[in-house]
């Protein structure tokens, strides 16, 4: 048997292979930079701002509760919410600092 057809037909079938692939790896790469990338670095601004944290804040958590902050620990955070009126939070929970006009409005 002659091994040069054999040969022919593997040369031309590699080019091939890298040209399909080249679609997907287009596909993936926007994918990265349109939502994975951006993704990764909100979560690493906020986990920041967590850690950033200082008493005395006025926070707003992640169900809407605004408060300021009166202790922090490791974990949580106690925030009073009215005069005399504390909870506990999950540091993590706390998702942005509020603006000192928003706080303790009732509409």
């Amino acid at each position: 048997m002659d091994s040069a057809p054999a040969t022919l037909i593997l040369a031309q079938a590699a080019p091939d292979a890298i040209l399909q692939m080249a679609p997907l790896a287009m596909i993936l790469a926007v994918f990265y930079f349109l939502l994975i990338r951006p993704q990764q670095q909100k979560a690493k601004e906020q986990e920041e701002f967590v850690k950033g944290l200082k008493r005395g804040e006025l926070v707003v958590t992640a169900s809407g509760l605004y408060g300021r902050i009166t202790e922090l620990k490791d974990e949580d955070v106690t925030l009073e919410i009215a005069p005399n009126v504390r909870v506990r939070y999950e540091r993590s929970r706390i998702s942005a600092a509020a603006k000192a006009g928003n706080a303790g409005k009732a509409e």
